[in-house]
């Protein structure tokens, strides 16, 4: 029987770069979509995205994933 003061776990993924560089832009993104609703929106309510700050923080996330995760940001293009 192994002792259980010799095993070692790693780092949990939450404290890992790997996680950190996939989370930090869509809190970036997410921000940048909230501020684009309040400084620009939709004054008519007609816009799918910028009319509702939910969807536009929503929106601003993903893109902020998406463009930091892309293949062209990780120079393979």
């Amino acid at each position: 029987m192994e002792n259980d003061a010799e095993i070692k776990p790693g780092k949990p993924f939450y404290k890992t770069w790997n996680f950190w560089k996939q989370v930090v832009p869509v809190f970036v993104g997410a921000i940048a979509g909230y501020l684009y609703y309040h400084f620009v929106g939709c004054s008519s309510g007609q816009c799918a995205i910028t009319s509702s700050p939910v969807m536009s923080t929503v929106w601003g996330g993903f893109m902020g994933y998406f463009l930091m995760n892309s293949p062209c940001a990780r120079g393979r293009c």
